[in-house]
């Protein structure tokens, strides 16, 4: 069965990944910083920007293959799905080494942290009313 759904959203979320990762380069040859940080805000923020993608959205598009495996919704998941790239977009815009209480971050931390919620209830819900 082809994933349509979340290759889409594997598709978009992946270009976002890409551009943050594209933005950790740049930095480190213009620092010549070579591994972890050095203590650089700029590129602490970068790499923070990219990991935090690194950390959240691979696991939730898993999810999201599973549900449309099990023949999930595709409404339910196209839902989820703007959702997450809209807080995958919004979130890097409120990474700052100094403060962590910019909108941008709590926003996409939160509707990250949602659909992630929601997936994994999702696969559960899906499992149980198939088991019983």
């Amino acid at each position: 069965m082809p994933l349509h759904v979340t290759a889409l959203y594997a598709g978009l979320l992946g270009a976002i990944g890409l551009v943050l990762w594209a933005l950790v380069g740049p930095i480190r040859g213009r620092t010549n910083i070579s591994l972890n940080d050095g203590g650089n805000k700029e590129l602490i923020e970068a790499t923070r920007r990219h990991m935090n993608w690194v950390e959240s959205v691979p696991f939730i598009l898993v999810l999201f293959a599973i549900i449309e495996l099990n023949g999930g919704s595709r409404t339910w998941l196209h839902a989820m799905g703007l959702a997450l790239v809209a807080s995958r977009i919004l979130h890097p815009f409120g990474i700052d080494a100094v403060t962590m209480r910019l909108w941008p971050r709590i926003v996409g931390a939160a509707g990250t942290f949602f659909v992630a919620i929601a997936a994994v209830v999702t696969v559960l819900w899906q499992y149980v009313s198939r088991a019983m």
